[in-house]
């Protein structure tokens, strides 16, 4: 009986890895808004859904780093759905106060820029299998404000 069970689950763990998810790639990071607190910066991320119907997102969670240590992070619940059987474009908005920025000011003196690495990760609903995290993770530069941005 136990040999029977263990082939049931066998089977349904490979039926289970073969159905398709969604995938995703971060396709941008950019300045969004400036303020006196903080920079925000705004993440886009592309996600396809292979579903004939649209698929509810639970949850972005982000963090942002650079020179090896994380300066934001957040999450956001409830973002909406992605489009069914299309691919859908989620904003995902960054804030990272002065305050972090300015101990990073090695990195920033030369070029006037952030090395940053940012990784994003969307919780899906998917029916039947549950909820499933698809994680993004994007490496470049991010161009600071000039106090002409501020201004």
């Amino acid at each position: 009986m136990s040999e029977l069970l263990d082939k049931a689950k066998n089977f349904l763990a490979e039926k289970v890895a073969a159905v398709p998810k969604p995938e995703a790639s971060v396709t941008g990071v950019d300045l969004k808004h400036v303020t006196r607190e903080c920079v925000e910066y705004n993440a886009k991320v592309s996600v396809k859904n292979p579903y004939s119907h649209s698929l509810p997102i639970c949850e972005i969670s982000y963090s942002l780093k650079s020179a090896g240590r994380e300066i934001a992070s957040g999450k956001i619940p409830d973002p909406g759905s992605l489009k069914a059987s299309d691919t859908t474009v989620l904003d995902v908005p960054v804030k990272t106060p002065y305050s972090i920025l300015v101990s990073l000011a090695r990195d920033i003196g030369a070029d006037w820029d952030i090395d940053y690495q940012l990784d994003i990760g969307l919780t899906i609903d998917l029916p039947i299998v549950g909820d499933i995290t698809i994680p993004v993770s994007t490496k470049g530069q991010i161009k600071l404000p000039t106090l002409s941005d501020i201004f």
